[in-house]
């Protein structure tokens, strides 16, 4: 195959639909934290469009978890980082070139860039000539980079890169200082008597002394009167200067625009495994999920919220797994239980699972099968505006109405505890009829809620509650199991809200 981009298989699917925005749902899940950990400290590469694009289709998702896969070998994953902070360094000369003032300074900082450009391109192709590729893209890649470095204008500006560092390594010269006078000429075989003066001197050293010697800044900078010694030195070696000044005005445009593409491409892929890196150290899993557009019959074992998981093992806590899973037509999880016993987690779990999935990414779990959606929408309980004229179940509705008028068969929902602002009969009674709505489309939903009447509505509707420690029911096991409500969900909220709840009565019996 010919190569086209590291992220995308076929040519006409890259840049133009990368998507500058975060989804909407991106809060909600906690995505937005997420991408944000794992683009830390990469802002030059403007990565975070990558990771907003969904993918199409599953040939792209595939031809992202080979590449992966590949990267996964931990040699060449170290290679791949060597030549990306070669090139990282080779920009930052091109940006220093663009800033500097003084002709000679620029024309040899450009000099410089192109020599590390072509060290490290160099290197990478040596290297991938070394490897047992399996990816098609890595595979494209390294015969494109092969064919590139062999290439006549490639070597032909190595040789001339090569020659002019040599031509310049030659140049010598002496500077005659009088005042504010400096005059400088060719070297001419002057003995160094620095040695001398310090084998005279050193009869006097006792021990280790004070260094009095000032440390002078040193930049990247040069000041008038350097310039001004160094338009001396070029009309000392004209001929040199003169290929210098030729060198710089004739391969301006030499980076190559597919290399300049891939090194940032593959940012996407180093920014991922650094960051399950993390995660992988203490002992958490990830897969690589079998992705399907056609079955909704979808499972992840051991799974876990990112975002949580981050924060948690900031913390040196443990991180809970959980396991899911939905056969023949099961399309909607009810998750229920005691207040604050990981439902909402288990719900961010589910779509944030799927959205990296979607995007060619190894996920949370010892093994997973996923469903490709067309849209993902989520419903997430929101404060009150007081600020519009319409109470919070009207906004609920509104929200609720505006998932459902867009959403397809093949999207995915998640809704987090809907109509905790009305009436419990109110609530079951719209909880039921957006449920039915639901299961008329026939698409995926998580759908966290007090209301056990939910679980319980037909055959597409699965029943997970989240569990407590038996022997202190005031402890949380963040656990959600695959069982039928059992209605203790609603009691405790109202036990909670009336303070009557273990934990409440033991404080006021003490009292």
């Amino acid at each position: 195959m010919t190569f086209q981009s590291i992220l995308f298989e076929r040519a006409g699917d890259d840049i133009k639909k990368e998507t500058l925005e975060p989804p909407a749902f991106f809060a909600d899940l906690n995505l937005d934290q997420i991408i944000d950990a794992i683009t830390a400290g990469k802002q030059e590469y403007d990565l975070k469009p990558f990771f907003y694009t969904s993918l199409p289709d599953i040939e792209t998702i595939k031809y992202r978890q080979e590449i992966m896969q590949d990267l996964e070998n931990q040699t060449l994953f170290e290679q791949i980082k060597s030549f990306a902070q070669k090139m990282r360094a080779m920009h930052r000369y091109l940006s220093l070139v663009d800033r500097l003032y003084y002709k000679y300074h620029k024309e040899g900082w450009f000099l410089e860039a192109v020599d590390l450009y072509g060290e490290a391109l160099l290197c990478l192709a040596h290297d991938l000539s070394l490897v047992d590729l399996k990816s098609p893209g890595l595979i494209a890649f390294r015969a494109y980079i092969m064919d590139y470095t062999a290439s006549a204008g490639f070597t032909a500006l190595m040789a001339e890169t090569k020659k002019l560092k040599a031509d310049l390594s030659t140049v010598q010269y002496c500077l005659l200082i009088k005042g504010n006078c400096i005059k400088v000429r060719k070297y001419e075989s002057e003995i160094d008597y620095s040695a001398d003066v310090e084998e005279t001197f050193e009869k006097f050293k006792q021990g280790a002394v004070k260094d009095y010697r000032a440390k002078l800044p040193t930049g990247l900078g040069m000041n008038h009167v350097e310039a001004g010694v160094l338009e001396l030195v070029a009309q000392l070696y004209p001929d040199i200067f003169f290929n210098l000044n030729h060198y710089y005005l004739k391969n301006g445009p030499y980076l190559d625009e597919t290399i300049d593409i891939f090194d940032r491409e593959v940012q996407f892929y180093i920014a991922y495994l650094d960051y399950l890196a993390k995660f992988k150290r203490t002992g958490l899993e990830f897969c690589y999920p079998h992705m399907s557009h056609a079955s909704k019959e979808v499972y992840n074992i051991e799974g876990f919220d990112l975002a949580l998981a981050h924060k948690l093992m900031s913390q040196n806590l443990p991180v809970v797994c959980n396991d899911f899973y939905l056969k023949d037509k099961e399309r909607i999880l009810v998750v229920s239980g005691p207040n604050q016993g990981g439902k909402t987690t288990f719900a961010r779990t589910f779509g944030q699972l799927h959205y990296l999935a979607g995007i060619g990414c190894p996920v949370p779990g010892r093994e997973a099968q996923l469903f490709l959606c067309d849209r993902l929408f989520t419903h997430f309980e929101k404060e009150e505006d007081i600020k519009n004229l319409s109470g919070k179940l009207q906004d609920d509705l509104i929200r609720v109405y505006d998932i459902l008028s867009q959403a397809t068969s093949n999207s995915i929902i998640i809704m987090n505890e809907i109509f905790t602002s009305t009436t419990l009969k109110d609530a079951i009674l719209l909880g039921k009829r957006i449920m039915n709505k639901i299961s008329q489309l026939d698409l995926l939903c998580v759908c966290v809620t007090f209301l056990d009447e939910l679980a319980s509505l037909s055959e597409k509707t699965v029943s997970m509650v989240s569990t407590i420690v038996p022997e202190n029911p005031a402890l949380r096991a963040y656990k959600i199991v695959r069982r039928p409500a059992d209605g203790l969900s609603y009691a405790i909220s109202i036990a909670e809200k009336y303070r009557l709840t273990y934990e409440c009565l033991k404080e006021r019996i003490t009292l």
